[in-house]
């Protein structure tokens, strides 16, 4: 069986590369290229990157290629965030990279021609009732199934998981074991093409800036101003520059470039207990509906609609939180779109439209799928 796997420089596809090679499989090594060239800004840790994966290569006697997807990411992912970022939404590129670079614009190149394609990401692979599932990560901190959730079925039949059954302090001894170059290189944080610049100076790059009031919600009071929503998100707290804090985005008004924000750890309107999912996707097959200990919880409702009980995430950082997922009737009309909807058990901070809200069986074991939170209910 032919398997490629994605090196990145970092501990993680390391590790992934060690087992694989222990357990007599022999990948052939891929580094995907996504910073830009000409940029100085923009090239994230490149070259760092590639000389821990060609150690590697060199170690373990594996061929490498760089496959340049620099054109695919620009007009797949960073288009798709800009896309959003302009309607006031908070996108999630990292979710749409693996979908649409990893497992998308690889396969189109090169991916194609293997039977597998492995990454060092932390989730696991279920298989039951002949069903493939996408499951949790012994390491709740680490779990990535959320960047996941977007994956088609036939990239979920592809991929494989090395080090999705160990705590990420079990990859870490194992490659300072057997000495790896990456064993001690601190884990990568944010978006990867922003290489040496933050978030917002990327946005003031593409999208400039523009002068607007931040008005107390409750009183209706201008109490500062901002330089854009589009640097701003619904539960943000720090950056506003504003005095007698803590104070918190609760609205956006896109029209009249205005955020709203509210004043205080406890004030309500920060929080929700319940939003709606748009397009929702779901990875495979829906538990709900092929495995019997899943499929018993679901209740049947008059209107068409259906309820089950669920965990789900709003955020990477996010815990696993218990909620009922209401799924509306079979629609007839395929382009009429649909919105799922979640009631949280307790209350949600920061409920913020255009992230991925992500579901998961009640038990938190198998990753369902997700949907983009919608701002309208």
């Amino acid at each position: 069986m032919r398997t490629a796997l994605l090196l990145s420089g970092g501990v993680d596809s390391a590790v992934a590369l060690h087992l694989l090679m222990e357990q007599g499989v022999n990948p052939d090594l891929y580094y995907i290229k996504i910073g830009m060239d000409g940029d100085a800004d923009l090239t994230c840790t490149a070259e760092e990157d590639l000389e821990m994966c060609r150690s590697l290569a060199r170690r373990y006697g594996r061929p490498l290629e760089i496959v340049d997807l620099q054109k695919e990411y620009w007009e797949r992912v960073v288009a798709y965030t800009m896309e959003r970022v302009r309607k006031g939404l908070t996108p999630n590129p990292d979710v749409m990279c693996n979908r649409l670079i990893k497992f998308g614009a690889f396969e189109e190149k090169v991916g194609h021609a293997y039977h597998r394609t492995a990454t060092g990401h932390y989730a696991r692979l279920l298989e039951e009732n002949s069903f493939r599932f996408l499951a949790t990560a012994p390491d709740p901190v680490k779990d990535q199934t959320d960047f996941l959730a977007q994956l088609e079925d036939w990239q979920m039949q592809k991929i494989m998981l090395p080090i999705g059954h160990l705590m990420k302090t079990q990859v870490r001894e194992i490659a300072r074991q057997q000495h790896l170059a990456p064993a001690s290189r601190k884990d990568s944080q944010g978006i990867c093409f922003l290489g040496k610049i933050n978030y917002n100076d990327f946005l003031r790059r593409y999208l400039g800036q523009r002068q607007g009031d931040v008005i107390e919600i409750e009183t209706g009071k201008k109490i500062g101003t901002h330089q854009g929503y589009w640097f701003h998100t619904i539960g943000q707290r720090k950056g506003l520059f504003l005095g007698g804090g803590p104070w918190f985005v609760v609205k956006k008004d896109i029209e009249a470039n205005i955020l709203y924000v509210s004043h205080g750890y406890d004030t309500l309107l920060q929080y929700g207990h319940d939003f709606c999912l748009r397009d929702f996707h779901t990875l495979t097959a829906n538990p709900f509906q092929v495995l019997p200990c899943y499929a018993k919880l679901v209740t049947q409702h008059p209107d068409g609609t259906a309820t089950c009980p669920i965990t789900f995430k709003v955020r990477h950082t996010d815990r696993w939180r218990k909620g009922t997922l209401t799924c509306p009737p079979a629609c007839e009309n395929d382009n009429a779109p649909t919105l799922f909807r979640i009631q949280g058990e307790e209350r949600i901070q920061g409920i913020a439209p255009g992230q991925f809200g992500v579901v998961y069986t009640p038990d938190g074991k198998i990753c369902i799928g997700s949907g983009e939170i919608s701002p309208a209910f």
